[in-house]
């Protein structure tokens, strides 16, 4: 038994470490949900806290390409939506909606959200997830629904709103808009986007071949319990990652 190997989240001696681990992340899971096709022209961010100054954010530059974003294309946000660091602009709806998420929780780490196909298809419905499979057990009792739609969210008021909606949730459906998921670290808030999106697929799908069977409340709980924390997002992404290598070249520079 002393031989056997199983990873666990990276420890850091230096801030710098673990700053330069958390940019790297959040490039992998860019690249991700771009080949995954999250994309939707200039839609769509995930963002990072930094670990020294926690009240600033790493994240993907306004109009960049999610299959093209290099750790050196990162750009760093203040609590006030100003570049410190960093060549591109920030996506005002990222700043509204992450800085209000971040600020709400500091237990969160990143944040993600995209528009991606099935987690917009469910929000039109003004919906949540309900627990027809073993995998999306983790998100009962776990999510929330933001039941309003006002357009682009340019404002931090609105970015508050959906903050308050999450609570301390995993993640929230925006009706009409798409997923917003959190994790106390990158790989964990992109797992939770990326089983969610298939959750909406299957329930979707379900929902069209027939009439679901829910799991009953214990047992969902149960599930919840056992697959629904950050640790487990973690190491579920472990693998999806080692998968995808390839999309991964140049991603450091």
């Amino acid at each position: 038994m002393d031989q056997l190997q199983f990873a666990l989240p990276q420890k850091f001696a230096t801030v710098e470490e673990e700053r330069q681990h958390r940019k790297e992340r959040l490039v992998v899971a860019l690249r991700l949900f771009g080949r995954f096709g999250f994309e939707e022209g200039v839609a769509g961010h995930i963002t990072a806290r930094d670990p020294e100054w926690t009240d600033h954010f790493w994240v993907n530059p306004f109009g960049m390409s999610f299959k093209r974003i290099t750790v050196g294309d990162l750009i760093l946000v203040n609590h006030d939506g100003q570049v410190v660091q960093g060549r591109h602009h920030v996506n005002a709806a990222a700043f509204a909606i992450h800085s209000q998420v971040h600020a709400a929780r500091p237990d969160v780490v990143a944040a993600a959200h995209s528009h991606s196909l099935y987690g917009k298809t469910l929000s039109a419905l003004g919906e949540l997830l309900e627990p027809i499979t073993q995998d999306v057990c983790a998100f009962y009792e776990s999510h929330a629904l933001f039941d309003d739609y006002t357009g682009v969210v340019l404002d931090q008021e609105e970015g508050r709103r959906i903050a308050v909606a999450l609570a301390g949730h995993k993640a929230v459906i925006l009706r009409n808009h798409g997923l917003l998921t959190v994790g106390d670290s990158v790989d964990a808030a992109a797992w939770w986007f990326i089983t969610m999106e298939r959750s909406c697929q299957v329930q979707l799908m379900a929902r069209a071949a027939g009439k679901p069977v829910l799991v009953d409340h214990e047992n969902a709980v149960r599930t919840r319990d056992q697959l629904g924390n950050d640790l487990v997002a973690w190491i579920n992404y472990q693998p999806l990652v080692a998968g995808h290598g390839d999309a991964l070249v140049g991603a450091f520079e």
